[in-house]
């Protein structure tokens, strides 16, 4: 009968840990773990660490095998994010930033913007703003305006290779968004690097994209 009972109750527990369910008004509500999809999304809106915290830090053991075992980019640069800032587990910034290389050499634009601009401002890393334009130019390219927008500034700082001008330009001149802040700095970036450009480089910056 105990055998019974221990078995029963391990059973019960590793139901309620594979539902990965948190306690709410006596009601057991069931957290799902994040799709690709909808992972990216809470990383570029930059509410992925609110939400994982939201979920009373149910879904670590599951994060920390896709970002470790399965190695999906997402994964790894929230599992990175995660261990930089001690968000759920103890902080080890110096794991965090390995794991946010890891997704940024997948590609991931997000690890990209977000190593360029720990680079740019020194945060967590040793400040190194020609190291920053390498991963900020890799992540403009992929169509990421917040990587594009730094770029832009860094260049304007005098950073990064004048050959990559007409690019970041042509990016940003047919850049798309409905954020008045972020149309501003667009502007404003615009301004700054047609001070460093020929203005047949411009001209041709101005074409549209995929063009």
């Amino acid at each position: 009968m105990f055998r019974l009972i221990t078995q029963l109750s391990i059973g019960i527990s590793l139901l309620l840990a594979s539902n990965h369910s948190v306690w709410a008004d006596d009601d057991i509500v069931a957290v799902q773990i994040y799709s690709q999809d909808e992972l990216i999304e809470l990383i570029n809106n930059n509410t992925h660490l609110t939400r994982v915290v939201t979920d009373k830090c149910q879904l670590v053991q599951d994060i920390e095998a896709r970002a470790e075992t399965l190695k999906v980019p997402a994964y790894q640069f929230l599992w990175g994010d995660m261990l930089a800032w001690g968000v759920c587990v103890e902080r080890d910034a110096e794991r965090g930033i390995e794991f946010m290389k890891l997704a940024a050499e997948q590609g991931l634009p997000a690890g990209l913007e977000q190593l360029g601009r720990y680079y740019a401002q020194g945060k967590l890393v040793q400040q190194d703003k020609e190291r920053a334009v390498i991963f900020l130019r890799e992540a403009a390219g992929q169509g990421y305006l917040k990587a594009q927008i730094q770029l832009a500034e860094l260049f304007a700082e005098g950073f990064g290779s004048p050959y990559d001008y007409e690019d970041a330009y042509h990016w940003l001149y047919n850049a798309v968004t409905a954020d008045k802040v972020t149309h501003q700095k667009i502007s404003k970036c615009l301004l700054e690097l047609e001070k460093l450009m020929h203005p047949k480089a411009v001209r041709k910056a101005k074409r549209p994209l995929n063009s």
